[in-house]
């Protein structure tokens, strides 16, 4: 009788002991398992954000060469205008100085008792003003031109500082957020690191449930309405404007503590 219980008790504890066992493995699978997949993900997030970061680029590169090819086309057209401009300037001075010409020959031979017909006359200043006529028509549509192009420069620059501006808000923007993420990383922890059963997360949530709760937002506000003081107040003093950072210990051993 005695033999069959110390028997059946040593099966026990060889059962539980397997049993032990296989759960221990089974666990170190199951963790196996999870951490290969958050490996994983993270790979996969990290591709993601270098593929973002690839296509943002290609779009500046590709907006940039956009830019520069507008910009020289209508540089092209308005060295092409100017062109025309001044063959139109140089045409009306080559007509002005042969009207200086026809009339110095005409008085050359007034001189000597030759004087041309009327009608000759007539017929040479008939072509001057139609010339004029023509010369004056394509100086006001190449001036119409110059003006259009440089209207589209100038709102090309606008807009082109307009985007510069948008960009260095945006930096500045990025830039408010990393410190305002860094001081919530040196106040609260990492997020990324930080472990739900970490022994700070029921302060974490505390401290961060305006973010995820509208009621809690009231609420929060309505208690800090409550000590609104007029400006004037004695005891008053203004809500600070960002995290109030604690001051640096006093102490050797309160900085032990600290850190």
């Amino acid at each position: 009788m005695r033999a069959g219980r110390v028997l059946r008790a040593a099966r026990g504890r060889c059962g539980a002991a397997l049993r032990g066992r296989r759960l221990r493995l089974q666990r170190r699978k199951l963790e196996a398992r999870a951490a290969k997949e958050e490996e994983a993900a993270r790979a996969a997030e990290r591709e993601a954000k270098i593929d973002q970061w690839r296509a943002k680029c290609i779009q500046e590169v590709e907006e940039k060469n956009r830019e520069q090819e507008l910009k020289a086309a209508a540089d092209s057209v308005l060295s092409e205008v100017r062109k025309k401009q001044a063959d139109t300037k140089r045409m009306t001075d080559v007509l002005r100085g042969l009207e200086k010409l026809r009339k110095l020959r005409k008085e050359a031979a007034a001189r000597k008792g030759v004087c041309p017909p009327p009608s000759a006359d007539e017929e040479f200043e008939n072509q001057v003003e139609s010339l004029k006529t023509l010369l004056k028509t394509r100086t006001e549509l190449y001036e119409a031109e110059e003006r259009a192009l440089r209207v589209m420069l100038e709102g090309e620059q606008e807009e082109e500082r307009k985007r510069e501006m948008e960009k260095k808000q945006k930096k500045e923007r990025e830039k408010l957020l990393q410190q305002k993420l860094e001081m919530d990383s040196k106040l609260f922890g990492d997020p990324a690191e930080f472990p739900l059963a970490h022994l700070l997360q029921p302060f974490r949530d505390y401290y961060l449930q305006a973010e995820h709760s509208v009621a809690a937002l009231i609420q929060i506000r309505h208690e800090w309405d409550q000590y609104l003081v007029p400006a004037d107040h004695p005891e008053g003093s203004c809500i600070p404007p960002g995290w109030v950072l604690p001051s640096l210990p006093t102490s050797d051993t309160w900085a032990t503590a600290v850190r």
